[in-house]
């Protein structure tokens, strides 16, 4: 590495894939000082008194402008580049419905050439590739049809910024720059993925099921015919998927012909697709360094350790040689946009050509319109029954259609949880919830905030007031009737982990003023305000958190003055992370972590290995592999799915948990015992329970208070454990293992650790493991978290205009980490639910962004006037003892404000809408 000096920068190679050294570099120079946690982090202001932080640790950089991104590095931060930035674009596809012949840049003249033009026929010829999970042509070969609309095409190179911005300029808006033979019409595809869940439950809610996924198998086509599914014929006592169409076509055939006290309501509900509008568009900056054979990339991504591990994949198979690769991970923000996103690897692939330059490829706002992962477009087809003498739920028939777009990305999964979230808050005796995720010609659709249950359970909500109005029931009564508790199974046959607490959110719901003294506010309202009517909504759904494979990894250390060190392998992407994961650190150490650092891909001391899919192993396979006491199902989680306050606190607390009880705990039992003078104590019993940490350090049963530095000297004169290093898998259920420290044998809920004495780290493998049974991946969802949001809007006769006056939210979410980071996340994300229910349109195909022309003064994202931001509520539920655990809420809190926008509308109007968003035009139709 002739043009690195070691001295000034540290290495940290992760490992060797494919032949191909990987190295986790952080940046240094003014990169380093502005994207990385020496400067963007401080130390925690902690108040032992109140146990609570002043600020979240990137306060201060947030607040004086000093967060940079990615996007904001050039080569002259980066030592050891040329200083030389070249730039570059990319062409796209407008039109996916024929035959792409080639490109025409003579709008450039002579001047303006590119420097280098990357096509196709390069990478085939170079043998550059997408990673296996983003299909077939990076860049679109002539001949071909593009898959979808922003389809690219070429790359074009420029060595200097000017004639780069020059040429950008000239071509922007250009579509004839883009050249198309004969007609084909849009590519056909097969789904990205289906999913059937049928449930028939037992006489009671709490019997055995007759089936249900969980108990069985979920439900998978037997076949595609036409590009849509075909599912196995129905046969009692068949095998599992034909019994399953068995019960399911009793559930259709009972629908069709119910009971004369059912009534049977069925709708259609159309819900769109949305840009993420993240802060930060997509880029990257890469420098091939020929003579090293080594490439480096700066890229802002949720998800860095799927670029560790694609990456050197996808160019050990290249002809230009990559002996290493040195990747620079950044803070981001993504709301899923920037999830397993493909553009770090068209950054690689700038970086390969750029001839010896540092190659800087970045979206502006139109390029990321035409080209950011998009939430899913769904399509919902509902049938409900109900007893119509008791207002009982019976029976719920689904079948959603998902739109993925060009790209699989994370479709499948997304229609599966867009399934499994459908029942929303309610209990189904019966139900046949069915999705499948097709293929289009639109921009692809990824993990975006909500994650299909944003377009599930809005659906569900709003046909539940139509229901209540059915029946002449008050809509939060109806839903009393029918809310699931704690015990029942949800729609794949699993009972929810924990206490399920929506019953009592709708109870506090029903209390207050917005909803009680509706009437009275709507005739007050509207005798001031004529040409204006006023309504009330409601809406309360639980969300899942987690994927069902979560994983990360998380390293504690103790110095010898105390100082307490934090290393996750989650991302920082905006929700306050940094700060609540070295928050945790307090509950067992007494003090948040001093120095945190987050997105950390070098886990070389816990050298854990995965092989093979977690949601689809046999439980033969996964016995087989467990017996590696280093494997684990999966290797590590991306930052999504609301999964930082659950899952990622559970490897912070637990490795927090081990360094108090190996080191801390002993180390004051000895002070204790000696007296901190050397003198010999009175023996009193002291048990690890009984520890408190207060203002000034550690006691027990009244003893005297030590502290943390003192503790910290004793733990590293007496050799004890300075460090713990963990990894943890949940499957629904946390695994566990057996474990020997210091001759004890521990079951702890981990799945490997090491640990530190002194300075040398020790692995400590596993005696035995405990992973849960793979079963319980057709259980889909257990965790789950609860909110209601009641919404008042006024709606303007001669316009449409609705104006939203006030919100409430009631929010159940666990323990608190910091109180703060949830309010900000509960007034966030109703922002964007607000918007996704009346702002924010976007067509899907030819006029949509897919053309390059779509920006924020076409796309109406919500301002503080459309939110109420000076008048809006909520409530957090306390928890229920100290020791629940935090929930994910991050997701959930934008879903109920979704559909209580479109009751009260409704309730306004007296026109019951089912199509997102509900815009002025929409309304001033009905009302005409």
């Amino acid at each position: 590495m002739s043009k690195l000096n070691p001295s000034r920068r540290r290495f940290i190679r992760h490992a060797v894939i494919a032949g191909v050294t990987v190295y986790l570099a952080p940046l240094h120079s003014k990169a380093y000082a502005a994207l990385f946690e020496d400067k963007i982090l401080q130390s925690p202001n902690w108040d032992p008194k109140t146990k609570s932080l002043r600020f979240r640790i990137d306060a201060r950089a947030k607040a004086m402008g000093q967060k940079v991104f990615a996007r904001d590095i050039r080569a002259k931060d980066m030592p050891h580049w040329p200083q030389q930035q070249a730039h570059a674009f990319i062409l796209r596809a407008t039109q996916a419905d024929k035959l792409f012949t080639g490109i025409d840049l003579s709008l450039l003249g002579d001047d303006l050439q590119p420097d280098r033009l990357v096509t196709a026929e390069d990478l085939a010829r170079d043998g550059l590739a997408f990673p296996a999970f983003y299909g077939d042509d990076m860049l679109l070969p002539t001949g071909k049809t593009p898959a979808y609309l922003g389809h690219a095409v070429a790359i074009l190179i420029y060595h200097d910024f000017s004639r780069f911005r020059f040429a950008k300029d000239k071509l922007k808006f250009h579509d004839e720059v883009i050249r198309y033979g004969e007609h084909t019409g849009p590519l056909e595809r097969d789904p990205w993925g289906t999913f059937r869940y049928v449930r028939v439950g037992g006489e009671q809610p709490l019997d055995d099921d007759r089936f249900s996924s969980l108990k069985d198998m979920p439900v998978f086509p037997a076949a595609m015919r036409k590009h849509l599914p075909v599912w196995p014929e129905g046969r009692e006592g068949g095998k599992l998927d034909e019994e399953g169409m068995f019960y399911a076509d009793g559930i259709a055939s009972e629908l069709q012909s119910p009971p004369d006290n059912w009534l049977v309501m069925s709708r259609q509900y159309n819900t769109q697709s949305i840009d993420t509008a993240a802060l930060e568009p997509d880029n990257a900056n890469g420098w091939y360094d020929s003579a090293t054979q080594t490439l480096h990339l700066v890229a802002p991504t949720q998800s860095p350790q799927e670029v560790m591990s694609e990456l050197p994949r996808m160019l050990s198979r290249a002809k230009m040689t990559v002996k290493q690769v040195i990747l620079h991970p950044c803070y981001t923000v993504g709301y899923g946009s920037k999830d397993h996103c493909n553009f770090p690897y068209y950054g690689t692939v700038a970086a390969m050509y750029g001839d010896g330059h540092p190659v800087r490829l970045a979206n502006d706002r139109y390029e990321q319109f035409q080209t950011g992962l998009k939430r899913h477009a769904f399509e919902m087809n509902y049938t409900i029954g109900v007893d119509k003498k008791t207002g009982i739920l019976q029976s719920f028939k689904g079948e959603m259609v998902a739109n993925g777009g060009g790209r699989s990305n994370f479709t499948p999964s997304v229609t599966m949880v867009g399934a499994t979230a459908a029942q929303s808050i309610y209990y189904f005796p019966k139900s046949d919830l069915s999705a499948v995720g097709i293929a289009s010609r639109a921009i692809d659709a990824g993990s975006a905030r909500g994650y299909g249950t944003l377009q599930s359970m809005a659906a569900t909500e709003i046909m539940m007031d139509e229901i209540a109005a059915e029946l002449k029931l008050d809509p939060i009564e109806f839903r009393q009737r029918n809310v699931l508790k704690s015990g029942m199974k949800n729609t794949q046959g699993a009972i929810p982990a924990g206490a399920i607490r929506a019953d009592e959110v709708l109870e506090k719901a029903a209390k207050h003023e917005i909803w009680l003294k509706r009437a009275d506010r709507k005739r007050e309202f509207e005798s001031k305000n004529p040409g204006k009517r006023y309504g009330v909504g409601f809406g309360c759904v639980q969300k899942d958190f987690g994927t069902g494979a979560e994983t990360s990894f998380a390293r504690v250390e103790l110095s010898k003055e105390g100082k307490i060190t934090l290393h996750h392998s989650g991302a920082e992407m905006g929700t306050g992370m940094s700060t609540s994961q070295a928050v945790l650190c307090a509950e067992w150490l007494g003090h948040p972590a001093d120095e945190s650092h987050f997105s950390v891909t070098d886990w070389s001391q816990l050298p854990v290995v995965t092989s093979g899919d977690p949601y689809l192993m046999s439980q033969a396979k996964q016995d087989e592999l467990q017996r590696n006491p280093l494997w684990s199902p999966s290797y590590c989680s991306p930052s999504s799915a609301s999964n930082s306050a659950f899952y990622f606190s559970h490897s912070t607390r637990e490795a927090a948990r081990q360094l108090f009880m190996q080191a801390i705990w002993p180390a004051a039992l000895s002070l204790w015992q000696t007296g901190i003078g050397g003198g010999q104590a009175a023996p009193l019993v002291v048990r690890a329970e009984d520890a408190r940490w207060v203002e000034g350090g550690l006691t027990a049963a009244g003893m005297q208070i030590l502290p943390l530095e003192l503790l910290a000297k004793t733990v590293w004169e007496k050799g004890l454990t300075t460090g713990v290093m963990v990894h943890v898998f949940n499957r629904w259920q946390w695994a566990e293992a057996d474990f020997t420290l210091n001759n004890q044998k521990l079951r702890l809920p981990i799945d490997a650790m090491a640990i530190r004495k002194a300075e040398s780290w020790q692995i400590i493998m596993r005696d035995r493991v405990y992973y849960p049974p793979v079963q319980r991946n057709n259980a889909a969802v257990t965790y789950y978290s609860a909110i209601g949001t009641l919404a008042e809007v006024s709606v303007e006769l001669a316009t449409g205009k609705v104006e939203l006056l006030n919100h409430h939210s009631i929010l159940e979410c666990g323990n608190l980490i910091v109180p703060e980071l949830v309010s900000g996340q509960l007034q966030g994300g109703l922002a964007m639910g607000i918007g996704h229910a009346l702002h924010e349109y976007l067509p899907l195909y030819e006029d949509g962004p897919g053309n390059g022309t779509w920006n924020f003064n076409r796309y109406h994202l919500p301002r503080a006037s459309d939110v109420a931001v000076w008048r809006q509520t909520g409530d957090i539920m306390p928890a229920l003892s100290e020791t629940d655990p935090p929930k994910g809420m991050a997701e959930v809190v934008m879903i109920p404000v979704v559909a209580a926008l479109v009751n009260a509308i409704s309730e306004a109007t007296g026109h019951r809408f089912r199509d997102l968003p509900v815009r002025a035009d929409n309304i001033l139709e009905v009302l005409k």
